[in-house]
């Protein structure tokens, strides 16, 4: 039953609404993913910004985390790889060099990806990562391509959001069936097994459990059409908490072309721990299939000592402070180093306090964790290969121990499997390591230790024709075997790395840094052309997180890794000293974010700033720490992912001591020196994630702020600037599409110049957020990161997906500064070093040198039709070179071959460039040398 709202409740909505001060943010709408790509891709269209030019400085070196392989199979020198961030690339030399296909679609996040077995030339990709990880990213459907690439038509599917498995009739292009996955972080009905039989034009879904539960693989007969197989996986992600398994799992079999389907788990268990399953089908005895169950039921057993001497944290359950105290010191000094105690703790500041009753020996089992907890040590089956030899009727186990460590606890990051495509006997298990075996499953063996190859793997092709010919996808990008997976060749030739932040030291040229997923810390030059020179080197391991480099000492760099795991490095000597800051005994673990902000202070790189679930500052480059709040956090949430944590730390460039905080639960806070901590977000939607504050380096009291909503499936914008110190806000999302917002960034420079990135692109506003310009030259990837070099004044982007790109913002700044009083701008053009080489061909195999003059200027609004002229004066103000040039709105660049005739060339001296527009002529001087 409807009932209507009153006029007074109807007000009071529209107020808040209208002045973001609902308690809670809705997640949105599915559709509010289409609306968001055509706002984009009308804003692109339309960017004034759209040719301005980037350039990726890499790094290459690393690759990153694949989903799926497709390969031609009438050419397989010709093969197509899906990246879970960074878009899909194809190389036609069988790895030798690939490129970039799917650059501008709505989502670069792929799930899967598939190749018309009877036409090479149709490619569908379904959008959505389908590893489910902390930065799996929604799609926006499925895209056919009738081209290998060349164009691309969105054809349905839209709220999937991500994409588990993608299959196509082997004998008809227009027949597909897609595994969805649904949301991650909200439950919707667009997920199970969906059937097109028109090419796309039109969806059933064939297969569905319920809201929770979607389609995770699946697998067709290679001689029967008819027959195929899903696998169905109940999950659900929270910021705090992760479920990866549930009653709705399960292996489904049809036989009549995905209309009908049938439970079939005899054998498999098929209760609340059942999680992802992966499927393959034996191509030389199509009888013969494989799952690979992710079981998280946990098993516990006592902890074991090493020796009957040996204190454990069970050992202080429970006990007495008298028995406490007659325990040798030399015991208990081994117990605190071994469990990592901070080293101010020793045996006799322990017995002293705990005589003083500060507290009671139970702190010390309770120090890492939940005492009772530390009476046991705690596992899961994980990973477990089962067998069919009647097309998936009846399933057996193949082994009779645990693939301990294949997945840990963390299945739901991984689940491919594969068979040789000459041999059911062999398989290959993809996890943590790929392991192989040789015998249907009774026994595994490593086959990822030669050839420098990554951990994580999750993709995997194996050639038809020759199983000892495999492609592999992992964490750590592309690999090929020629021997059956016993060594790899490291395909590492793709600007993908995933990064969460950057920074910049002070060197001649500056160098970047950046922290990556599940590749580290890494560090280059802003030189750097990828695969031709000036490569990026490695600083530290794990997932790389915030990295800050001491402006006057670029041999001082702090670096980490997930969680809050820092360490200062010195390059100079190669030594390392771990910086994280450590809770006292009998007070509460430190709560640390996976992507744990650290921030040194611009008025003193001795200083630091470091977030738990309290900001903590350090005077002495992380030798010790202060807490210098309490928590800052809405408290603990109970999960199985560390939440209530700081996520944002900003220190005011015009205040030391002014430092803004925010938090995961959605907290802002402000202190400024000799004052309390004051909330500053009231008045802003609640419950959303901060994912950056930005201090204005132009007024003490502007700060800007972004919030997303990522982790709850909403993916509108929130951005906000206050004059106040945070005081009170105002949204500055004006023209933007709705997508969610990862970093906002004033430019050192110009007050009214943005910089900003979302989760699909990087924009740039003139005016201080009110209107938003696609910056085009980059892909529709994620934008984690971003600060301007600031003797360079250049802009460095640290995507999520593509690497890094650098921005020449000082034609920016000019925009901004001359935005609103000038129509026609130039901007400052490089001098030409002369050459007598000039037009001349040395060598028949060699191209005629020619310059390359570059001019470029901008147009804000055209006036008029029709041509801008462009000419060269020399000294006397003659002119020796008119160029014409269509009109259009926007920067634009033409590059001249300094040519003045057939066969003249300009000469040393000085010269103006002019250009002529709609009765306004601007003027930029240069020289030839």
């Amino acid at each position: 039953m409807k009932t209507a709202l009153s006029p007074i409740i109807l007000i009071v909505l529209l107020f808040c609404t209208h002045f973001n001060i609902l308690s809670q943010v809705s997640p949105s709408q599915p559709g509010l993913i289409q609306e968001g790509i055509e706002a984009r891709e009308k804003l692109a269209e339309s960017s004034i910004l759209k040719d301005y030019p980037s350039r990726n400085v890499g790094p290459v070196i690393q690759g990153a985390r694949i989903v799926d392989i497709a390969v031609n199979q009438r050419n397989i020198q010709e093969f197509y790889v899906a990246y879970a961030s960074g878009g899909l690339f194809v190389t036609k030399n069988n790895g030798v060099s690939f490129n970039p296909i799917f650059d501008n679609e709505g989502a670069l996040t792929i799930g899967d990806i598939a190749l018309a077995p009877s036409d090479e030339n149709v490619l569908y990709v379904g959008t959505g990562e389908n590893n489910s990880s902390r930065s799996s990213y929604a799609g926006s459907g499925i895209y056919k391509s009738s081209d290998k690439g060349e164009t691309w038509e969105q054809i349905g599917l839209g709220g999937s959001q991500h994409i588990g498995r993608i299959v196509v009739h082997p004998n008809n292009p227009d027949i597909v069936w897609v595994a969805s996955m649904g949301g991650l972080y909200s439950d919707n009905e667009e997920r199970g097994v969906f059937k097109s039989v028109d090419g796309g034009k039109s969806w059933k879904k064939v297969l569905y459990v319920d809201n929770k539960t979607g389609a995770i693989d699946l697998i067709i007969h290679p001689e029967n059409p008819d027959l195929l197989w899903a696998s169905m996986w109940e999950r659900k992600r929270y910021a705090w908490d992760f479920i990866g398994n549930g009653e709705g799992s399960g292996i489904y079999i049809s036989k009549d072309g995905g209309e009908n389907w049938e439970l079939s788990m005899n054998g498999i268990p098929d209760n609340e721990f059942t999680g992802r399953i992966g499927l393959d089908v034996s191509l030389s005895n199509p009888n013969v299939v494989y799952a690979l169950l992710d079981y998280q039921k946990e098993t516990k057993k006592e902890k074991k000592r090493k020796d009957e001497e040996e204190l454990i944290s069970v050992d202080f359950v429970g006990m007495s402070a008298k028995t406490f105290l007659d325990l040798s010191d030399e015991k208990i000094d081994a117990f605190l180093k071994d469990n990592g105690f901070p080293e101010k703790f020793n045996a006799i500041t322990v017995k002293k306090e705990i005589k003083e009753g500060k507290y009671k020996p139970s702190a010390l089992a309770e120090y890492s964790g939940d005492a009772n907890e530390a009476l046991f040590e705690t596992s899961v089956a994980g990973s477990i290969v089962y067998r069919s030899d009647d097309q998936g009727n009846t399933w057996t186990k193949t082994h009779d121990y645990d693939l301990e460590a294949v997945y840990y606890t963390y299945g739901y990051y991984f689940g491919e499997i594969r068979v040789s495509t000459q041999n059911p006997e062999d398989i290959y298990v993809l996890g943590v390591p790929l392991v192989v075996s040789r015998d249907a499953g009774k026994t595994f063996l490593r086959t990822d230790t030669i050839g420098n190859v990554h951990a994580d793997h999750h993709a995997m092709w194996i050639n038809p024709n020759d199983a000892d010919h495999i492609i592999l996808g992992n964490d750590g990008g592309l690999y090929i075997s020629y021997d059956g997976g016993a060594t790899w060749d490291h395909k590492n030739n793709m600007a993908v790395g995933q990064f969460y932040t950057v920074n910049v030291d002070m060197a001649t040229p500056y160098n970047i840094y950046g922290g990556l997923q599940d590749n580290g810390t890494m560090v280059g030059s802003s030189k750097t052309v990828p695969n031709r020179h000036r490569q990026w080197e490695s600083l530290f391991g794990g997932d790389g997180m915030y990295v800050s480099v001491d402006p006057k000492n670029t041999d001082r760099v702090y670096v980490g890794f997930q969680f809050g795991n820092y360490f200062r490095l010195n390059r100079a000597d190669g030594s390392r000293k771990y910086i994280t800051p450590k809770h006292d005994i009998g007070e509460t673990p430190l709560r640390f974010n996976w992507r744990t902000p650290v921030v040194m202070s611009s008025h003193n790189a001795d200083i630091l700033y470091l977030g738990s679930h309290k900001l903590h500052r350090s005077l002495n480059k992380g030798d010790s720490w202060e807490a210098i709040s309490p928590d800052l956090t809405n408290g603990i949430k109970e999960g199985n992912v560390p939440f209530g944590t700081i996520t944002e730390i900003t220190e005011s460039p015009l205040k030391f001591g002014m430092v803004y905080v925010g938090t995961d639960d959605g907290n802002v806070w402000r202190i400024m020196e000799g004052q309390s901590w004051t909330k500053i977000n009231k008045k802003l939607p609640q419950g959303l994630w901060v994912s950056s504050i930005h201090a204005s380096n132009h007024d003490p009291g502007t700060v800007y702020l972004s919030l997303t909503g990522y982790r709850n499936d909403n993916f509108q914008n929130y951005i906000y600037k206050s004059t106040d110190y945070g005081d009170t806000w105002k949204s500055i999302s004006g023209d933007l599409p709705q997508e969610s917002v990862n970093v906002i960034y004033q430019d050192p420079e110009v007050s009214n110049l943005l910089y900003l990135g979302t989760d699909h692109g990087t924009y740039v506003s003139f005016n201080d957020g009110i209107n938003w310009q696609h910056l085009g030259s980059i892909p529709n990837v994620a934008n984690y990161d971003m600060i301007v070099h600031p003797r360079e004044l250049e802009l460095v982007i640290g995507t999520h997906g593509r690497s890094v790109y650098v921005v020449d913002a000082k034609p920016l700044q000019k925009i901004a500064t001359e935005f609103e009083s000038k129509n026609l701008i130039a901007f400052e053009l490089d001098d030409l070093r002369f050459s007598e080489s000039w037009g001349k061909k040395r060598t028949p195999y060699v191209s005629t040198y020619f310059p390359e003059f570059n001019m470029s200027f901008f147009i804000k609004e055209l006036k008029k039709e029709g041509q801008v002229s462009i000419s060269i004066q020399d000294e006397s103000g003659k002119t020796i070179k008119n160029i014409q040039n269509n009109a259009k709105r926007g920067y634009q660049h033409i590059n001249w071959n300094g040519l003045l005739s057939e066969d003249e060339f300009i000469g040393k001296g000085n010269y103006e460039l002019v250009i002529e527009y709609n009765d306004e002529t601007v003027k930029q001087p240069f020289k030839v040398k």
